[in-house]
């Protein structure tokens, strides 16, 4: 039995904190580690080759079908590695397409995306395109991608897509090697016609386990400048990994005569396992890709099961289980910190978020 209403024609981005107890809005399916690229920061710890169990083209249409299951289908995000790579790459976003569900693709900035690629992503039907630009010039970006030529690349995918009527999106992971270029990034973003910005706060986790990530003081000041930003550009500015962003955004707008939030703010209070879902190559589920705390495997398990039932998403689900400040914290509705970063940080996925500056007043007795 599914629990709430089925709502199938609900736009995912005003699905409710409600509705995440029964349906995520947003399914990543990681198609294959394969890729051809070698990024510093990768969650994924990407191959040059497809990993022999990869699941098939009928298990993974097995798959999509099941989340024609949940009460409110959620978007399906494909990605890898390179999702380029799946030949049935094409095949997969028509069945998905057909069976209603709403699909965006993240591919590799390398050869396989080109002109004719994108012809065939539109026309198969797919919804948007998200691709990464991680410095605001081609020393900064490929340095982090360990291919000369990817910025290149990424920008004129960037362009095609445009020309193509393709919704785009960038994806920008921050780190101290970048962080200065935030608003030099976001005007060239400006340039290329997208729709998002996204932008990714580094999780310990894969190859970033050993990367330098911002401090607390410095997601600070970064939130600052991609508010800044939010308010000036003409597409949306979101953080993933970063909640904390919306603590932030509410502050700063609540503030008297500060403007409101900015143009397509959301504080549904997604967060890992609450309103996200992550299902490996192989079938594994997880509550993000960037929280290795595995739940089921599919076919096996139902994906709905998992995300309903599993203790692990429950408890991600259920703000009273935070611990430290998170636990106390007026924001932990909608904010409730990276529970990716916690676990990447601690080993507690419950941990109170280690690069928030913010001490809630209520904290101040416990301190």
């Amino acid at each position: 039995m599914h629990a709430g209403p089925r709502d199938a024609t609900r736009p995912t981005h005003l699905r409710s904190r409600a509705s995440f107890d029964h349906s995520p809005m947003l399914v990543f399916y990681e198609l294959t580690r394969a890729c051809d690229l070698v990024c510093l920061h990768c969650r994924a710890c990407a191959q040059s080759r497809p990993d022999p169990r990869e699941l098939s083209t009928q298990q993974s249409k097995r798959l999509i079908d099941e989340l024609t299951r949940f009460p409110s289908p959620p978007m399906l995000v494909l990605t890898g590695g390179d999702p380029l790579k799946r030949r049935d790459i094409f095949q997969l976003i028509e069945h998905a397409v057909e069976s209603g569900i709403e699909v965006s693709i993240t591919p590799s900035a390398t050869p396989l995306i080109n002109r004719d690629s994108i012809s065939r992503l539109r026309r198969a039907g797919i919804s948007r395109m998200a691709i990464s630009i991680d410095g605001a010039d081609a020393a900064t970006h490929d340095a982090n991608r360990g291919v000369a030529g990817s910025f290149d690349r990424s920008l004129e995918a960037l362009r095609i897509a445009r020309q193509e009527g393709v919704q785009s999106q960038v994806n920008t992971t921050l780190t101290p090697a970048n962080v200065g270029q935030i608003g030099a990034i976001a005007g060239l973003c400006d340039t290329l016609g997208i729709a998002l910005w996204s932008v990714f706060f580094l999780i310990p986790v894969g190859r970033a386990a050993g990367m330098q990530r911002l401090d607390a003081q410095e997601c600070e000041e970064a939130f600052g400048l991609l508010l800044q930003e939010s308010r000036r550009r003409s597409y949306m500015v979101k953080t993933t990994e970063a909640p904390h962003y919306r603590r932030y955004v509410i502050q700063n707008a609540s503030n008297r005569g500060a403007p409101t939030a900015p143009r397509g703010f959301i504080p549904a209070g997604v967060n890992d396992g609450k309103g996200v879902m992550f299902v490996s190559h192989t079938g594994e589920v997880f509550p993000t890709g960037f929280l290795p705390v595995r739940c089921g495997r599919f076919p096996a398990d139902s994906l709905v099961e998992v995300y309903q039932r599993s203790p692990t998403f429950k408890t991600l689900r259920d703000p009273r289980q935070l611990r430290g400040k998170c636990g106390v914290c007026e924001f932990r509705n909608v904010c409730g910190g990276s529970r990716a970063r916690a676990f990447g940080a601690t080993g507690d996925m419950m941990a109170e978020e280690p690069d928030c500056v913010y001490i809630p007043p209520a904290y101040q007795g416990t301190a």
